[in-house]
């Protein structure tokens, strides 16, 4: 991933992504995204970019490994996700879903991962103490509660799901306050011509409908012109 597509990437939002990923596929049908309505915690900031750092939590119940295990995996945990590459972002299943109890992502938690340098975190679990988040740490997740519950480490660097949509390590994510899709491999290279493609296509039709008188005569005409530059 260039410099300049990151940058790209914090600019736009996930809806225009998943258009664009259509645009480099010269076909509808992507599908690599998440389902259903997911809450995020700064709405207002730039869209979460990184490769996934993966794990698997739980909360409902107190965990039945002995403490040094659990604490072990606790710390492993930690380490992976500071050594991970640049830009990084958590993704965590709760396996707990759809019951989920557990805020693992409160003050403590996402202060520790921004100071990582980690670009925020996407969870099918729990998040909390909204007013406290630090800036520059977005969280997507599935709930907002007010507990940890037995909030604890299953698994690290491992496949998960979150609201239908199966991150593997590695897999470069974008997500905002609309959910989250993974961007597929072998389109990052042609990614950034795609995005301005689309963008500059849809101020056809934009442009057009801001203008004084427009009507349907004037939506014909820019819609016709819409169509041949999508081709």
């Amino acid at each position: 991933m260039t410099p300049s597509l990151l940058t790209l990437l914090r600019k736009v939002d996930t809806p225009t992504i998943c258009n664009a990923i259509e645009v480099a596929q010269g076909k509808r049908g992507f599908n690599a995204f998440t389902r259903g309505t997911m809450l995020c915690s700064a709405p207002s900031e730039p869209a979460i970019v990184g490769y996934a750092r993966t794990a698997k939590i739980a909360a409902v119940h107190p965990p039945a490994e002995p403490p040094e295990i659990i604490k072990a995996r606790r710390m492993a945990y930690y380490k992976y996700m500071a050594d991970g590459p640049a830009p990084s972002v958590a993704v965590i299943e709760d396996v707990d879903f759809p019951n989920c109890i557990g805020a693992y992502w409160g003050e403590i938690n996402t202060t520790v991962h921004k100071g990582f340098g980690m670009a925020g975190a996407l969870t099918n679990g729990v998040m909390r103490d909204l007013g406290d988040l630090p800036q520059g740490f977005p969280v997507v997740a599935g709930s907002v509660g007010p507990s940890h519950g037995f909030v604890h480490v299953r698994e690290i660097d491992t496949p998960v799901s979150v609201f239908g949509l199966t991150v593997n390590p590695g897999d470069l994510i974008h997500a905002d306050r609309h959910g989250a899709l993974v961007i597929p491999k072998d389109l990052i290279n042609q990614l950034e011509a795609a995005i301005q493609k689309l963008l500059s296509t849809e101020r056809i039709v934009l442009d057009a409908a801001s203008q004084p008188g427009f009507d349907f005569a004037a939506f014909e005409e820019a819609w016709e012109m819409f169509e041949k530059s999508r081709v």
